[in-house]
């Protein structure tokens, strides 16, 4: 049975709370058993108006959870979702600031920035038709969601990764922008390092085979709602490497090879 509108707009505002106050709630899904990825997305939309009412305005949106790997751990054949607020937008070489984040995690991504809409679900042709250029990426995972219930030992669903805005907290866009029509995007490679070390590396064909698929994916998940991908939006088509810790003294270096690098600093 779906949640009823009063208790989709607690959560969402729950969660709009966390963010702002720097904490995490309990998890959701075993707080409401049986709840629905509907519901999750309809939790997720709640959070995102309470933030577009306090000022913040829509740049993109997010695709999670394309690696086999991931969706294996949380048993599902499906990638999620998530909205890019304009609050969220690094420059490379940025200092993020102490206490801005909870429990921060870097990805490395590509970014499509579309320079036209794309109506409907879209084939991969259509979407590099419809794309401006891409860039390398640093997305910043952030959980106001516990990952694990300390008394339970239940782990964090991909109901409450969804609700929380699919993890999204930040962007950093850097590195050199080039149109994709002439580019494998499936070997756009990253090596993703931690002051100075070495922590994961990654292929763009670890994005379900090839980054344009994700995009082509999400253009139809937000068809189901009567949602569209508009020209000028930042899209981030997913990971090709495992989360990395990002604790306080953090500088993250992503090195795209021929496509630039992108970089931050977390004080």
């Amino acid at each position: 049975m779906p949640l009823d509108p009063q208790t989709i707009r607690i959560l969402g505002r729950a969660l709009f709370a966390a963010e702002a106050e720097r904490r995490q709630i309990p998890l959701i899904s075993q707080r409401h058993d049986g709840l629905t990825l509907a519901d999750a997305y309809a939790i997720q939309a709640e959070f995102v108006a309470a933030k577009r009412a306090a000022g913040a305005t829509g740049r993109g949106w997010k695709i999670g959870l394309t690696s086999r790997a991931m969706q294996d751990a949380l048993q599902i054949d499906t990638p999620d979702s998530g909205v890019l607020l304009d609050d969220m937008f690094f420059d490379t070489g940025a200092v993020i600031p102490a206490g801005r984040f909870i429990a921060p995690r870097i990805e490395a991504e590509i970014a499509f920035v579309m320079g036209a809409d794309l109506d409907g679900p879209a084939s991969p042709a259509q979407v590099l038709d419809a794309t401006a250029y891409i860039c390398p990426a640093l997305e910043i995972l952030d959980t106001r969601i516990i990952r694990r219930d300390r008394t339970t030992g239940r782990m964090r669903s991909v109901i409450d990764t969804i609700a929380d805005n699919a993890a999204n907290a930040g962007i950093v866009l850097g590195g050199q922008p080039r149109k994709p029509d002439a580019i494998d995007l499936r070997w756009i490679g990253a090596i993703v390092s931690r002051n100075a070390t070495v922590m994961e590396t990654g292929l763009g064909a670890g994005v379900l085979g090839d980054p344009l698929l994700g995009i082509s994916w999400l253009s139809g998940r937000l068809a189901e709602t009567g949602q569209t991908i508009r020209a000028g939006e930042v899209l981030l088509a997913g990971s090709f490497i495992r989360p990395i810790e990002a604790p306080a003294g953090s500088t993250i270096h992503g090195d795209f090879g021929a496509f630039g690098t992108v970089t931050c600093h977390f004080d």
